[in-house]
């Protein structure tokens, strides 16, 4: 295929059936539909053998492609730096005259609830506190309980939630976004691979990187979902006394659920949009109380040991050759990688839905290295005040991570009004599963009709219930097992996608350069 024509007879929805108030694309959702169901009943009649199978294969992917997952992650990194300089950079998403639909705020807020908010919530406290004291292998080998490791703890964390998953991110993201808004090809994963493979994209191929996408998308939300109704859980446990039960988690997830629902009803502007701004409200008000009521100086001391920790240490823990702290490298920086790209379709492809109207370089600017700040920020405040408690032998988190899911909890006990910013702690994981879930339906929604960017309401209902129902089913019937099933086979789409990523950087340059030499003629 050459780049000098994107000439398709292919229209958007042109396979689609209409059906029950849906626009289904044929085979994509029926194949997704089926899979999905074939895996929650397989899983539930034997949540200890599917969990025992999808963890071998999730440990033979982390073991033996290790270098691949590392060695994708730097290239991803260095492709977006190139394009940054790049003359590609000048290049607007949707053509000179589009416009952004999004403030820069509310832009932000949507791409960084969806990419990782719940993330930070989850192992802001936790992942510092388990480098330092060793509770899972240490970075580097660097000996744990000392103030190296505390340093190294810190910039560690930020080696794997700064550039690396923001660029797996960017470049799903920036291709999907190219390749609909100036190439006016259908919103999915498979419109990537026009300029390699050409109207092969429509038949077996297309159909089959969708598929995967949508596995990958649907197990991923349902994992963080059903992980994160026991974080809440064990919150409401530490707050109100309500017992840690399934009946607890499951209405934790039928609530998230409702509110998915209604959120992907209104729409962007009339759901996620409103949403993702509250979070990052709430988000700041919890960030700058901490810092405030916190210990303020060893925080700031902490930003600056975190920023030039994950500096100095980023090429030694990019590295994939030599490496002796293999406890911390596979279970740690090779799992994040196979996680982050596991997930790049889903966070890709709504990034994507939401950046019509911005430059090359703005984008990748706003996706990449805006978030890695900010997370620099909330890592130091959250982790610096973890880290603090712990090295001065204060409160429960002296004694170790423990239950991960109570980490965040802990150390907000040993500051003032306890109660009231856990209770927002709460709201807040809470409000983070919620974006996320609507947004990932939308994405499943648009994959599953075709590309189209706004498919019937009930489709998107649709794949809002079946993300809460297969979390809840899964722990309703499998409980941790049945999680770990569904997780390790996230994993394991990641192995594929891996690959699929770096083919896409060069189906992406390839577009590029065609889109370029079409703007200076």
């Amino acid at each position: 295929m050459s780049d000098d024509t994107y000439d398709t007879e292919y229209e958007v929805g042109q396979d689609n059936v209409q059906a029950m108030g849906m626009d289904i694309h044929n085979p994509v959702f029926w194949i997704s539909a089926v899979l999905v169901l074939v895996f929650v009943v397989i899983t539930l009649i034997a949540p200890e053998g599917a969990k025992e199978v999808f963890d071998a294969s999730k440990s033979w992917s982390l073991q033996n492609f290790d270098w691949l997952f590392v060695f994708g992650g730097n290239v991803f990194v260095l492709f977006c730096i190139y394009l940054i300089f790049s003359p590609m950079s000048k290049i607007r998403i949707g053509g000179e005259a589009a416009k952004p639909e999004f403030s820069r705020l509310s832009w932000f807020a949507m791409l960084f609830a969806a990419g990782m908010g719940i993330g930070l919530m989850f192992w802001s406290v936790a992942e510092p506190t388990a480098y330092y004291t060793d509770w899972y292998g240490t970075p580097l080998n660097v000996e744990p309980n000392t103030q190296a490791a505390a340093d190294l703890a810190l910039g560690a964390t930020m080696f794997h939630w700064g550039l690396h998953p923001w660029a797996i991110y960017a470049v799903v993201a920036l291709s999907l976004a190219f390749f609909t808004y100036n190439k006016d090809l259908p919103l999915s994963i498979r419109s990537a691979f026009y300029p390699l493979i050409g109207d092969r994209t429509w038949g077996f191929w297309g159909n089959f990187i969708d598929v995967v996408a949508v596995l990958a998308t649907l197990f991923g939300l349902a994992t963080s979902l059903g992980f994160g109704a026991q974080q809440a859980a064990s919150g409401l446990n530490f707050l109100f006394d309500i017992p840690n039960t399934i009946n607890t988690q499951i209405a934790i997830i039928i609530g998230v659920t409702a509110v998915a629902v209604l959120s992907v009803v209104r729409g962007l502007d009339g759901g996620v949009k409103i949403l993702s701004n509250l979070n990052m409200g709430l988000a700041v008000v919890l960030l700058l109380f901490v810092l405030i009521f916190g210990p303020t100086l060893a925080i700031l001391v902490a930003m600056y040991n975190t920023g030039s920790s994950y500096l100095t240490n980023i090429l030694p823990l990019s590295s994939f050759w030599g490496r002796e702290d293999e406890t911390f490298y596979h279970g740690w920086t090779v799992f994040y990688w196979a996680w982050w790209i596991s997930w790049s379709p889903f966070v890709g492809m709504f990034i994507a839905r939401i950046s019509k109207g911005r430059t090359v370089r703005e984008f990748l600017t706003a996706v990449l290295i805006v978030p890695t700040v900010i997370t620099v920020i909330w890592m130091s405040v959250f982790g610096g005040s973890a880290l603090e408690q712990v090295q001065n032998n204060i409160g429960e988190l002296a004694n170790g991570v423990g239950d991960v899911s109570l980490a965040m909890f802990h150390m907000f006990e040993n500051l003032p009004l306890t109660g009231i910013i856990s209770f927002v702690g709460i709201v807040l994981v809470l409000v983070f599963f919620v974006t996320s879930s609507d947004s990932g339906s939308l994405v499943i929604d648009s994959i599953t009709a075709g590309g189209k960017v706004d498919a019937p309401v009930p489709q998107r209902v649709f794949w809002a219930v079946i993300e809460g129902a297969v979390a809840g089913a899964l722990l309703f019937g499998g409980g941790a097992d049945a999680l770990g099933a569904l997780q390790a086979a996230a994993i394991t789409v990641g192995l594929p996608f891996t690959v699929v990523l770096m083919v896409m950087c060069v189906s992406l340059h390839m577009g590029m350069r065609h889109e370029l030499q079409g703007l200076k003629k």
